[in-house]
């Protein structure tokens, strides 16, 4: 698959072969290991790859820079469909997602999205979301949703975006989450009229900046993940709310 609106210079698809996997992992390895210190059971320190038991279930999808053949960007979809044969989305393991199951409509989990340093901040994103809402179109994906990640696992630090995002970002009620008690961290760590949203909003990754801009929310509490070195929150799109400058931008088509 390739993305309607890719220029000369990016290619956007999903994964097909072995190699391509491969090339997807070393880049989640530099990314999610190297990078931010994280890890896990199936971490391939040798050979550079970060995988774990649920890739076999997912979609892959890759942008590659063509003049260098090089995979710079990443993302791993996994439909409700693949879910069921994998067992559990993987946020399960972090987030109660009854009310998302509950729902009856279609449900997309997006995981492991990231780019290389030197093109972060350019076009190579917007690449990968067209290729991304052109795989939500074809599979009638009603519903988006996945874990995204604060650097680091001290709250404390982070009090005022968990905060913002607890006072003024929280998912309606038939689609709110909740983190699991395991590693459960209230969010409500700032009371409203105490927090300075301009600052806290620039102490939030643009990543889940790029989803609350879209009309995305989160669920309730965000979960410490240990093992990958981070604070997660849940970050849940309903694509019926979007209006048209937001699907705009989500298509990449900008303003």
């Amino acid at each position: 698959m390739t993305s309607p609106d890719t220029g000369p210079d990016f290619v956007v698809k999903l994964v097909e072969t072995e190699e391509e996997l491969r090339a997807a992992q070393a880049l989640r390895y530099d990314v999610f290991v190297r990078e931010l210190g994280g890890g896990g059971d199936m971490v391939d320190h040798q050979f550079g790859l970060e995988r774990d038991r649920f890739d076999p279930f997912f979609d892959h999808m890759i942008v590659t820079d063509t003049s260098s053949g090089a995979v710079v960007g990443v993302y791993r979809l996994m439909r409700d469909d693949q879910a069921a044969r994998a067992g559990q989305f993987y946020s399960e393991d972090e987030y109660d997602l009854t009310p998302l199951r509950q729902s009856d409509r279609r449900l997309l989990e997006l995981g492991r999205s990231c780019l290389h340093p030197k093109y972060r901040g350019g076009i190579a994103m917007f690449h990968l979301w067209n290729g991304l809402a052109e795989y939500v179109e074809r599979n009638e994906i009603e519903i988006l949703f996945g874990v995204a990640s604060f650097h680091g696992t001290d709250t404390q630090a982070l009090r005022a975006p968990l905060s913002l995002l607890h006072h003024n970002h929280l998912a309606p009620p038939e689609l709110r989450v909740r983190a699991r008690e395991t590693q459960f961290q209230t969010m409500d760590l700032i009371p409203a009229d105490q927090l300075d949203r301009r600052a806290a909003m620039l102490e939030v990754p643009a990543l889940i900046k790029a989803y609350l801009r879209l009309g995305g929310n989160v669920g309730e509490g965000a979960w410490i993940d240990h093992m990958f070195n981070t604070v997660d929150v849940c970050l849940v799109l309903d694509t019926a709310r979007m209006n048209a400058r937001q699907r705009r931008l989500y298509e990449g088509g900008g303003r």
